[in-house]
């Protein structure tokens, strides 16, 4: 929660640039879910088990035993945005999508038998331009083009230990690890349809091209990141 409100302030800035559009200018409030894929990159890492240190890069089938395999990026992801269309077909807009829960960076484990296992968790934020070619009362066609970043967190998830016979117990931990952040170009079409007057349902298809973030000395595979998102939201305005 910590991590989105972070990226409130500046999506609240959009809704004052609307006083100096347009008699037809409106703001959209959205919250949404959806997925974004890309492959693994086909490395390893080690676990805390590795002579070699936990978290050091290793290449799975090479005879190390503790050499756990990097995923794919996929799951389930939870986001908010916010739209200002300026004009009838002009607009700005900015959007964050992230995983709400940490998944394993490496094969499947549990912190209770494995000691310590590597978890990480995804995000993605944007700023953008909307071009609405088609703007009705009931439907919205738009492409959005911008810039934002990525930011991939990852945790070492310790298991819990007990003092004495068991007197005073922690549960597992997560503790903050590493973390990587890059510059990343989004373009993405979206179709609302209005269900009444206010509230709209977008499906909507993105790109995320993020330079750095595919490759063997990478986190994933590929530096071109597609992902699908169906947005509910809310519009404060008067559509025509």
């Amino acid at each position: 929660m910590k991590r989105i409100c972070r990226y409130l302030p500046l999506l609240s800035l959009l809704p004052f640039c609307v006083p100096f559009a347009s008699g037809q200018s409106s703001v959209d409030f959205m919250m949404g879910f959806g997925t974004a894929h890309d492959a693994s990159n086909g490395q390893g890492t080690d676990s805390y088990l590795s002579i070699n240190g936990f978290g050091a890069p290793c290449t799975p089938g090479s005879g190390d035993t503790n050499c756990l395999t990097n995923p794919a990026l996929s799951g389930f992801f939870l986001g908010f945005g916010m739209d200002a269309m300026l004009w009838k077909h002009l607009g700005i807009g900015g959007e964050f999508m992230g995983t709400p829960a940490r998944s394993n960076y490496g094969s499947p484990c549990s912190p209770s038998v494995d000691e310590v296992c590597l978890q990480y968790r995804q995000e993605f934020y944007d700023f953008n331009a909307i071009l609405a070619p088609v703007n009705t009362k009931r439907m919205t066609f738009e492409v959005q083009g911008g810039i934002g970043g990525a930011h991939t967190g990852f945790a070492a998830n310790e298991a819990g230990s007990c003092v004495g016979a068991a007197i005073a117990c922690t549960g597992a931990q997560a503790q903050p690890y590493v973390s990587a952040n890059h510059f990343q170009i989004h373009v993405g079409v979206g179709l609302s349809i209005f269900i009444t007057e206010h509230i709209f349902i977008r499906p909507q298809f993105d790109l995320h091209y993020v330079p750095g973030f595919g490759g063997p000395s990478n986190e994933f595979n590929s530096n071109l990141v597609p992902a699908g998102t169906v947005w509910v939201g809310y519009n404060f305005g008067e559509r025509q």
